[in-house]
């Protein structure tokens, strides 16, 4: 790993919105409401690893406005609310705005998203409210309704892979050929955060070396899913996912709930419901395998 700069994750995060790539549409929106110096209430969801938490920050960063950012993930309860963020938005600013970053929004229990609800209307001559998540449908309807809810669609591979060969020939990166790379896209895609760490990981003397310990099979999901479509074996799909050594459960989550058309048709909505409940369950879980492994028992009855 090279130890002469800080982390490429945070090295090449863009400093504005001209550097942020992809999502087009949104950012020209985002430039009008620049313009105007104020902004809707937004929610930013999509998969990890896409830019949610960087496109809020960059908005805060053009905006003549005092800010307040919460990760919800480690601040998720309804004192939260009360306390942090009712109390900066109620407090006096010499600024013409103020802005809420709820990073995580997700992970808000629902009586902290009831109150931010009251919060959102007492304040909104004052203040405006940024959340981002994963899953927008553990953000109740109320508070959607108050936001504008827009996806952040990831750039295509063949993106991330061009915009990674930027980052190692401005890092002096060597590696055979540009397969090296794509590997660690398909791996992780569309985490650019997990392929810009994998990179930095992977390079020792300025030569980037693939270890292939540290990529997951980068075919399990598919087998699981195929396995669901199939057999529908708990057995088989324990099995793959113990020779995978799967460490990020979120990411296969992610893939039922995109693939679900492929093992459940017809039956996609109760897909997301199950994918949802375990994936936010699997945050108060020691170990995630087991609360994974309910999950497909359920995905298999359907």
């Amino acid at each position: 790993m090279n130890k002469n700069h800080s982390l490429l994750v945070e090295k090449y995060r863009p400093i504005n919105l001209e550097n942020y790539v992809g999502n087009e549409h949104i950012k020209k929106s985002i430039k009008q409401y620049l313009g105007q110096n104020d902004i809707q209430n937004l929610i930013f969801y999509g998969p990890a690893g896409t830019g949610k938490t960087t496109l809020a920050k960059l908005i805060v960063k053009n905006l003549d406005c005092e800010h307040l950012y919460i990760n919800a993930s480690d601040e998720r309860g309804i004192e939260t609310i009360r306390d942090k963020v009712s109390g900066f938005a109620s407090s006096a600013s010499f600024k013409p705005l103020k802005v809420v970053i709820l990073d995580e929004a997700d992970f808000l229990t629902i009586q902290a998203q009831a109150s931010l609800r009251n919060v959102i209307e007492t304040f909104s001559r004052t203040t405006r409210f940024i959340l981002t998540c994963n899953y927008v449908e553990r953000i109740i309807d109320p508070l959607q309704s108050r936001c504008q809810t827009l996806k952040i669609v990831p750039p295509s591979k063949v993106d991330v892979v061009r915009h990674l060969q930027k980052i190692t020939e401005k890092e002096n990166i060597k590696y055979q050929t540009v397969n090296d790379l794509a590997i660690i896209v398909n791996q992780f895609y569309p985490d650019l955060r997990k392929c810009l760490n994998t990179i930095q990981l992977s390079t020792q003397d300025n030569e980037l070396k693939i270890d292939k310990s540290i990529l997951v099979s980068s075919n399990y999901m598919s087998e699981v899913v195929s396995e669901l479509s199939g057999k529908k074996s708990w057995k088989g799909i324990r099995q793959i996912i113990a020779d995978a050594n799967v460490q990020d459960f979120e990411e296969l989550y992610r893939y039922l709930y995109d693939n679900a058309n492929k093992f459940a048709p017809g039956k996609e909505g109760m897909v997301a419901y199950y994918v949802n409940e375990y994936s936010y369950q699997s945050n108060f879980r020691i170990d995630k395998e087991i609360n994974c492994m309910a999950l497909i028992n359920q995905l298999i009855t359907l």
